[in-house]
């Protein structure tokens, strides 16, 4: 695999623009929307594979997580972040948001780091 991905091909965004499509002037005349720039699960799954290739897993692990990020909506995003600040959730309340990030959006990766927070959380006493 040839890295930069972008310079070795027409990486697609979220919508299924090419990079080469979001140009200034596509902006200018509105043919470019907020979704168009978001980066696309199989981007960052290529990058992953780019980093586990390179002899970096752990880079690998969080291109993964973020591939699974895209399924996501914003406000939910949101939501977990919030709710994974110390004192902001119970045990039961980030248990849930695993269990809907598993099974909802099947985003396994980030499903297990919630419920590993909610495990340390809870042994470090600083659930709500």
């Amino acid at each position: 695999m040839n890295y930069p991905l972008n310079t070795h091909m027409d990486v697609p965004s979220k919508t299924g623009k090419k990079q080469s499509e979001i140009t200034i002037e596509a902006v200018a005349n509105g043919e470019i929307t907020p979704e168009d720039i978001k980066i696309s699960r199989e981007t960052l799954l290529l990058q992953g594979e780019a980093a586990e290739k390179s002899g970096r897993p752990h880079l690998a692990q969080n291109f993964r997580r973020g591939a699974e990020l895209t399924s996501i909506p914003d406000e939910l995003l949101l939501e977990m972040y919030g709710k994974l600040r110390p004192y902001r959730a119970t045990k039961e309340e980030l248990t849930e948001m695993a269990n809907t990030l598993l099974t909802k959006y099947n985003a396994p990766i980030c499903a297990k780091l919630v419920k590993d927070a909610a495990e340390i959380y809870e042994k470090r006493g600083i659930l709500r």
